[in-house]
């Protein structure tokens, strides 16, 4: 009977645990191979975008259901794409299946200027769109794409997108959040400068309302890119809500900034640090005891492993320092919601500057997202300039792919793995110099 009692504990444990947060993403090529229906859309010639064909104005495509191992109830959508001309662009649905019943379609955002006859559904009887955040009544693991294109004249560049991207995840992570865990989380020293701007300073009109954008600005800026923080504001206005901080819309912004970026969450301040670390940057969405609602970019760590931020609501906001019980209260109650940026595809040096930490071991970080699908970021930090090779295995010890084997400087590199023509399962990543090796497990979930 004890033993009957404990098996009957355990299983409802095992019933009542957390589900974990996933996120996939989908890339035009994956796009285009997982096609359920289409009208007037092509894959452009590079292959890195899917877009109206020549002559027409307007077309959509719908892809497969796709899903997740585990379930979810709550989801951020985004997306990187173009719409270059002021009437073209394209507009974001989703649907989701519970049990054998699928929802109505429901539009999820657009993107650049609202140039449609009707926005769509944004709710039905078991959830929500709620602005830019998916809110579902009872846990799923299904749901598919829907976007579609539009331009005013068929001689105007076609608008596109690139990529799709979903992190899912169960809001009992966030209600049962160790707020004393997280506050005693660590992570080593690490400083990311920018080229600061007050918000307020922007604009004396729209300056209380900008935060989302400014931080973006902000990140974007890190990275010595040129943008204009008014032009940038008024691009990511959206002009159905009213509103300049819907999330994805400052994520897709900065991919006109060649920023590859997506919507995701953020559990532990060491997470966090790991994308910093990896040349990754971060913008957190905070709520009280700071703000009612806020955006401010994570500028790194002091040598206590205190956060630091780039707060562009206060015009002494870079590099400050709030308690770190207040931040990780108005961050990770809110949901650690944040947007995750890497510049782009490629293997990339990073130098954070003066202030940040510089690596002293040879260190193969653990991949971001894992599991991953079908793309997701390596990083890895030389203490000196050595010769390495990067290279993917599979269970068997069989050679996948060589994605590195080149002379490299000292610092925190990254890059991309593209594994879209692999099969699912289990990985090696092998990180090799002339006197050390290290490897990490990767799992690829399609």
């Amino acid at each position: 009977m004890k033993q009957l009692t404990i098996i009957l504990l355990l299983f409802v444990s095992g019933i009542l645990a957390d589900y974990p947060d996933q996120s996939k993403t989908i890339r035009a090529a994956d796009m285009w191979a997982q096609i359920s229906s289409i009208s007037n859309m092509v894959l452009s010639e590079d292959g890195k975008s899917l877009q109206l064909t020549d002559g027409s104005v307007s077309g959509f495509f719908t892809l497969i259901p796709d899903t997740l191992p585990t379930l979810f109830d709550r989801g951020l959508p985004s997306w990187n794409g173009k719409a270059i001309h002021e009437d073209s662009g394209f507009k974001v649905s989703m649907r989701f299946k519970h049990n054998s019943t699928w929802s109505p379609w429901l539009t999820v955002g657009y993107w650049k200027n609202y140039i449609w006859p009707t926005y769509g559904a944004t709710s039905y009887a078991a959830g929500e769109i709620d602005y830019d955040y998916v809110v579902l009544d009872d846990f799923h693991t299904i749901w598919q794409w829907r976007v579609e294109f539009k331009r005013q004249l068929a001689a105007h560049p076609s608008p596109s997108i690139d990529k799709l991207n979903f992190y899912v995840s169960d809001q009992r992570t966030t209600d049962n959040m160790n707020l004393s865990a997280i506050v005693n989380d660590d992570p080593p020293e690490i400083y990311i400068p920018t080229n600061f701007v007050c918000q307020y300073n922007v604009d004396p009109d729209i300056g209380g309302s900008i935060c989302s954008p400014t931080s973006t600005v902000l990140a974007i800026r890190s990275y010595d890119i040129e943008v204009d923080p008014y032009d940038f504001a008024v691009d990511n206005y959206d002009d159905y809500w009213n509103l300049f901080g819907i999330w994805p819309r400052a994520v897709q912004n900065a991919a006109g900034y060649h920023l590859d970026g997506a919507v995701t969450r953020y559990r532990t301040w060491s997470q966090a640090y790991d994308t910093l670390a990896a040349g990754g940057r971060v913008i957190m969405s905070v709520g009280p005891p700071l703000y009612s609602g806020h955006l401010m970019m994570l500028a790194g760590f002091d040598d206590q492993g205190d956060p630091l931020v780039h707060d562009p609501a206060r015009q002494n906001g870079e590099g400050y320092e709030y308690t770190k019980s207040a931040i990780s209260q108005s961050w990770f109650t809110k949901g650690g919601v944040g947007y995750t940026f890497f510049p782009g595809e490629s293997v990339v040096a990073f130098d954070g500057g003066e202030k940040a930490a510089r690596p002293d071991q040879f260190v193969l970080h653990q991949n971001f997202p894992n599991p991953f699908n079908p793309t997701t970021s390596l990083r890895f930090s030389l203490a000196a300039a050595t010769h390495i090779r990067l290279s993917i295995y599979d269970l068997t010890g069989k050679l996948v792919d060589v994605l590195i084997s080149d002379y490299l400087q000292a610092g925190n590199h990254q890059l991309v793995w593209h594994a879209q023509n692999q099969d699912s399962g289990v990985y090696l990543l092998r990180l090799e110099s002339d006197t050390e090796t290290q490897i990490r497990r990767l799992t690829l979930l399609k």
